[in-house]
């Protein structure tokens, strides 16, 4: 998942609630390696050489075929829950869990053995919330139980604060209306498309998991338009970026334009992709956290009725 932030703010005082761990995710190579740095000296963290090897080990995680990647993932969570608790750790646990809901390598046990290893952490070294709201970390595990229904054990206040707020969002998101036009100045509102299964799916150009998924988006609008799906594809970005690459990649569903970012703020995304399933009553049925493969839309897609 890319967290939705900007580089010049990436290696400030930010990074106390990102932690090194989600800026692997989030920056690439040359820019990540400039932000350990950074944090180090802001924070005099100290890693070990085997911590190192682990950050190393995370941020190639991506250059993976899914056969390979998701046995790596698992293997690394399992060497991170051994370590010592530590702040360290927690760093390394919750970049790790941030790659891990990318599609489905591994499967199921896979990524609840990251959940398990960062509630581990949490557990054993708990982090201060920040101006009153529960660190970053907290917020990854919560949306890993919430958003991929897996099991966290972790008696924590702070926990329990995040996964309160994020039923909260849900209340806004199956409540939710809005009005965007598209490259064409066609405008779109969400309620008018009752009857119709509508997916909708944040995305920016930039962000390699979001790219990663529009074949399968687009393959599955072919599908499944004639059975009254429409997909629309919301970017925060301006026309002039949006419009090329559209054309590049052959996108044929509508893709809408949120400069001020009301919708992002409307469905509280904070990182992208995200998608939302709504069916034909206009009833959220489904949601992601992160990129899905074909087969996980399939799955998102037959709670609204379409198989």
């Amino acid at each position: 998942m890319r967290i939705q932030t900007r580089l010049h703010t990436s290696c400030t005082k930010s990074l106390r609630l990102l932690f090194v761990g989600a800026v692997i995710c989030l920056l690439g190579t040359a820019t990540l390696l400039v932000c350990v740095q950074n944090v180090r000296a802001q924070q005099k963290t100290e890693w070990t050489p085997q911590q190192e090897a682990i950050i190393k080990r995370i941020r190639g995680l991506r250059q993976l075929p899914d056969n390979t990647r998701g046995h790596v993932t698992k293997r690394l969570a399992l060497e991170i829950r051994q370590m010592p608790a530590s702040e360290n750790k927690v760093h390394l646990a919750t970049g790790l869990a941030t790659l891990s809901t990318e599609g489905d390598p591994g499967g199921r046990e896979t990524v609840q053995a990251v959940a398990a290893t960062l509630a581990d952490a949490l557990g054993e070294h708990p982090i201060a919330a920040n101006k009153g709201k529960p660190a970053m970390p907290y917020f990854i595990l919560a949306s890993m139980v919430h958003f991929e229904h897996l099991k966290a054990s972790l008696d924590s206040p702070e926990f329990a604060a995040a996964l309160a707020q994020l039923k909260q969002q849900d209340l806004r998101r199956r409540q939710a209306n809005f009005t965007l036009a598209d490259l064409e100045g066609h405008e779109w509102t969400l309620k008018s498309l009752r009857g119709k299964v509508v997916l909708v799916n944040f995305w920016a150009t930039w962000c390699p998991p979001c790219r990663k998924e529009i074949p399968d988006l687009e393959a599955l609008y072919k599908r499944f338009k004639g059975q009254g799906l429409v997909v629309l594809g919301i970017s925060d970005e301006a026309a002039a970026k949006v419009r090329p690459f559209v054309r590049n990649e052959k996108i044929k569903y509508p893709v809408l334009l949120d400069p001020g970012r009301k919708v992002n703020k409307l469905y509280s995304v904070a990182g992208i992709p995200m998608s939302f399933v709504y069916d034909r009553s206009g009833k959220l049925v489904a949601e992601s956290m992160d990129m899905r493969t074909r087969k996980q839309f399939l799955a998102m897609l037959a709670e609204a009725g379409l198989k």
